[in-house]
């Protein structure tokens, strides 16, 4: 299995810099910072190429004739060229900085927005560890680039091509032997650095494991401390580390000998040069003052091409962390508006499911949902039984569009869900969980996350018909107390009222219920079942039933048997007609 992920890395590693093309509308969309940027690396590439001729001058002129005004005035005009070149420095990292954080923001912008409206079954097959990863450890290291590897490469770039003109205007002879030499520098680090390029893909791969493995720990820290398996966790996230950090160290290793070798071949290189223009020196081929100029045009070349093949590893690392967020950005949902949609007509007269055949994407083998029938009213409610597993939950997601079945259609007022917007679909329903699911903000925010136009009295009455009013009240901030991460600073019972006052204040046509009442004392929840009665008046309900009380009170019963309906009508009716309710009824709703 490693072998193959790395040969898949081996083969993707030559399409490493393509994946540098998606970034090119975000930066051009800052156009003002990249002319600045470009505007000031021209000008301090000049300086820097000013100061060999510079240098040259004083050495040919001001030493050779002995004349200390020349050579004052000589010095005077490398601190003039010296003055330029801080200025523009400077400015060029101010413009570039902030067009790398411009461009990660972009970037994170884009993959949050693309995550939020990926189907279910990508998140079924996918860890959030990882893809909080993504968006901070990856979209992080192309903010470096941005900011510093690429301006780096681009300035050292544009040095080595002032120095290789200026050098061959120097001296044609010394030239040509640079160029003799310049493919010996240069392929041995080009060959080395895709070697770099998969390690760094394969340490962001695995640091992003030990991230998810993490995460998964912490948002389930109460059954891993219930059950005294801390040890056992720290075991799990201490292998996925060292597995990371053993990864990084071949990744630094690799690294390490490419400047090396970039050092040793292109020191190495002037060297042999200098050793050239000394004897031609001698030979009296060409003055000092041009050799001095060439050789600092050459240490100014060297010290590029080392730029080059510093950032080059670095680049490549970058393009991976690109490509795994292009991956990302590349995935299309699999649930989609239609490009026309249709507009559903309210009051809609029934809800309907038509040979409906569903499996979960990650189950294909598993039916959960087979020659599924079912109309329902509007305005009646209905409740959903069954043993685990036999499909309940499934109806919600479907209805929801959370998936689309095999076969089969549901519609809405007669109209095929998938022929609407999700959005618009989606706003007929208001669900509340078993397991109520909070934000880290505000009591008041949580509530308004129901429909967010909503007042302030609005959302109290809503806490009010929820029987939330008053622990909400009694808060040290009231609404406004921040509950803390999934509701941590509410009891159990006070995280589901708020998860119902959130559904009550969305005012839907219709309510999907898994249970609401399930984590309520007795008083709590008969107060809540008047509320929940009152708001179900002219509207439709469906509702998976745990509790004798709920199932009494539905219009109708619908019994689920693996993924089929083997039983619908009143309660009393199937007690005597179904079997499999009538075990229910014995067991689930003894209580």
């Amino acid at each position: 299995m490693e072998n193959e992920a790395v040969n898949s890395l081996v083969r993707d590693s030559g399409h490493g810099l393509s994946t540098y093309r998606r970034l090119l509308p975000i930066v051009l969309r800052h156009k003002a910072l990249l002319a600045g940027w470009l505007t000031f690396l021209a000008l301090s590439a000049a300086a820097i190429l000013t100061l060999p001729v510079v240098a040259g001058y004083v050495i040919d002129r001001g030493l050779a004739h002995a004349d200390p005004n020349l050579l004052n005035l000589s010095f005077v005009g490398l601190v003039c060229v010296l003055l330029v070149f801080a200025a523009a420095a400077s400015a060029r990292y101010y413009y570039v900085t902030l067009l790398g954080e411009r461009v990660a923001n972009d970037l994170r912008l884009r993959v949050y927005e693309r995550l939020l409206v990926l189907d279910r079954s990508f998140f079924e097959r996918t860890r959030t560890g990882e893809l909080v990863a993504r968006l901070a450890a990856d979209a992080q290291l192309v903010q470096t680039m941005v900011s510093t590897t690429f301006p780096q490469a681009v300035r050292s770039a544009v040095v080595l091509l002032g120095s290789a003109g200026a050098i061959a205007v120097t001296s044609w002879r010394l030239a040509g032997l640079t160029a003799l030499l310049l493919p010996l520098v240069v392929l041995p680090v080009l060959l080395y650095g895709r070697k770099v390029q998969i390690l760094s893909r394969m340490s962001q791969d695995h640091s992003a494991e030990a991230t998810a493995l993490a995460a998964e720990s912490l948002n389930a820290i109460h059954i891993v401390q219930a059950y005294t398996r801390e040890r056992r966790e720290g075991q799990r996230y201490t292998l996925a580390v060292s597995k990371a950090l053993t990864t990084a160290r071949q990744r630094i290793l690799a690294t390490a000998v490419l400047n090396g070798l970039s050092v040793l071949l292109c020191f190495g290189a002037i060297i042999v040069v200098l050793w050239a223009g000394a004897h031609a020196v001698l030979a009296r081929q060409i003055e000092p003052g041009a050799l001095g100029r060439f050789v600092l045009y050459g240490i100014i070349a060297a010290d590029s091409v080392f730029g080059l093949t510093e950032v080059w590893g670095e680049t490549l690392r970058c393009a991976a962390a690109l490509g795994r967020i292009g991956e990302l950005l590349d995935m299309k949902p699999a649930i989609r508006s239609p490009v026309s949609p249709k507009q559903v007509s309210r009051p809609f007269t029934r809800l309907r499911f038509e040979q409906v055949e569903f499996r979960y994407p990650s189950r294909p083998q598993y039916p959960a949902l087979s020659d599924f029938d079912l109309e329902v009213r509007r305005g009646e409610t209905i409740a959903l039984v069954g043993p685990s597993g036999a499909g309940k939950s499934t109806v919600f997601q479907l209805l929801l569009r959370f998936y689309d079945p095999q076969r089969g259609r549901i519609t809405l007022g007669g109209t095929d869900v998938r022929a609407l917007s999700v959005e618009e679909l989606r706003s007929c329903y208001a669900l509340v969980s078993q397991e109520p699911l909070l934000f880290g903000t505000s009591a008041a925010e949580n509530i308004r996350y129901g429909r967010l136009d909503a007042s302030d009295a609005d959302i109290e009455f809503a806490a009010r018909a929820a029987e939330a009013h008053e622990f909400l009240a009694a808060l040290p901030e009231g609404y406004a107390t921040e509950i803390g991460e999934r509701g941590a600073r509410l009891s159990g019972g006070q995280q589901q009222r708020v998860a119902i006052a959130r559904a009550l204040l969305r005012n839907a046509p219709i309510l999907l219920l898994d249970e609401a009442t399930s984590s309520l004392d007795a008083r709590s929840e008969h107060l809540l079942q008047q509320a929940i009665e009152r708001l179900m008046a002219g509207r439709t309900t469906l509702v998976i039933a745990h509790r004798l009380a709920t199932v009494k009170r539905a219009d109708r019963i619908i019994v689920l048997d693996r993924g089929r309906i083997v039983a619908q009508g009143r309660h009393d009716e199937l007690l005597k007609s179904d079997s499999l309710y009538a075990e229910l009824a014995r067991l689930q709703f003894a209580a």
